[in-house]
């Protein structure tokens, strides 16, 4: 028998959900059998697979050990270094300057070092983060970045933080903004553009239409031109909508694409330029709540950015 005790970071999940999330060995199947026959009991009575949990509940489950077996690795995040760039952070949020290289999730190809494990080391070392005691929550990102972008990351330090946080994300209340260095000269200084985008997994590209198509999702990317030197604009960027690779294939789309982009771009005059990755860096950020943003309502209207773009310095010597 193994009973589990619900915290704070737990608490308003279904069963079924908790339970699939804290222990990556238990087979859904077995898991509503369990359910169905209490086997498993939420406070020792019986529960169903969407009964609610609260703070100070009692989870037991009589289940073998081979199916409730430890999950956590501490050594694994513990590898990737402790230290970030932060732009802001307080009890609930963290704003990471993640730099072009730095991958943010684990990916097929894995490597030990990503912004995610950074982060839960950070915090592990300030003691904010003790893995041993939570049961289904570990600090996350809200958004990401492409490997060779950078820019403000959105960390969430509790689940409260993460569920409103997502929540903003879908309802396009956090404004997203980017610089960066597209080839050619706009004829319109503001404007934004619609296509049609489809994601091919496969090859991890995206392929762009002007008219719409079955599988092709909308995106809407509105910019403006900031300054121009020779045949290159500088441009800061607004995403309306958050799609794989949208900046890069909408603006390539429009004959504009960027400097140093090698997927989606102009290899010669990359490498006429010596750029290796692409000039885009999210460098502003925007809590613009139109809606009840519960313990983050603090945040509404604040604004956060950075200073130091790499490539903006050297834009203005072309």
């Amino acid at each position: 028998m193994k009973e589990i005790i619900i915290n704070k970071n737990d608490a308003g999940q279904r069963v079924d959900k908790f339970l699939l999330k804290t222990f990556k060995n238990l087979p859904p199947s077995l898991m509503y059998k369990a359910i169905r026959k209490k086997d498993i009991k939420l406070n020792s009575k019986r529960c169903q697979p969407d009964s609610k949990l609260a703070v100070g509940d009692s989870l037991t489950m009589y289940i073998k050990d081979e199916f409730l077996g430890e999950t956590y690795s501490k050594e694994e995040f513990l590898r990737a270094p402790s230290k970030l760039d932060v732009i802001y952070e307080d009890e609930n949020i963290l704003l990471i300057n993640k730099k072009p290289g730095l991958i943010v999730h684990p990916d097929k190809n894995y490597h030990f070092d990503s912004l995610v494990a950074r982060l839960q080391h950070y915090l592990y070392k300030k003691g904010e983060y003790d893995p041993q005691s939570e049961n289904s929550f570990v600090p996350a990102l809200v958004n990401r970045i492409d490997r060779n972008t950078g820019g403000i990351v959105i960390a969430a330090k509790n689940a409260e933080t993460l569920r409103i946080l997502n929540q903003k994300m879908k309802q396009r209340e956090l404004r997203k903004f980017y610089l960066c260095i597209a080839c050619g000269k706009f004829e319109t200084q503001t404007d934004t553009l619609t296509a049609y985008l489809y994601k091919d997994e496969k090859h991890n590209k995206v392929r762009l239409y002007s008219e719409p198509r079955e599988g092709a999702k909308t995106i809407k990317t509105k910019y403006s031109v900031i300054a121009e030197r020779g045949d290159f604009s500088l441009l800061e960027v607004e995403l309306l909508t958050g799609r794989t690779h949208q900046i890069r294939a909408h603006l390539a789309f429009e004959g504009h694409p960027l400097l140093g982009d090698i997927k989606y771009g102009n290899l010669r005059t990359n490498k006429e330029k010596g750029y290796t990755r692409q000039a885009l860096y999210s460098y502003k950020l925007k809590f613009d709540f139109s809606t009840l943003a519960g313990n983050l309502s603090y945040l509404n209207g604040k604004e956060f950015g950075v200073s130091d773009v790499w490539f903006v310095e050297d834009f203005y010597k072309f």
